[in-house]
């Protein structure tokens, strides 16, 4: 019989140097801040393209610019919507698995 060179349960139990660079709890609050960074962004395109089809409405503002605006409203909502489908999609998978 052969002997292995390393035990393969120290080598799993061993931190990595990954591990050690940063705190276990610094990840949870990066995702959140990314998270809620991207909230203000959808929120803040929304507005801009709110704001720029009432100036064109009310003062015949450049047409250029709503369409524009508008675009770039739809498409944030695009990928929010396929964002949530997603996390919808994740949380059934996990109501699904058997006890």
């Amino acid at each position: 019989m052969s002997t292995l060179g390393f035990n393969p349960y120290t080598a799993l139990s061993t931190p990595r140097p990954t591990d050690t660079a940063k705190p276990a709890g610094d990840a949870p609050e990066a995702a959140g801040s990314k998270f809620a960074e991207t909230i203000s962004d959808f929120r803040t395109t929304m507005q801009e393209a709110e704001q720029t089809a009432m100036q064109t409405a009310v003062s015949g503002a450049d047409p250029h610019a709503m369409v524009e605006a508008l675009t770039n409203a739809e498409l944030m909502l695009d990928a929010v919507v396929t964002i949530r489908d997603k996390v919808v999609e994740a949380y059934q998978e996990l109501l699904r698995m058997p006890v």
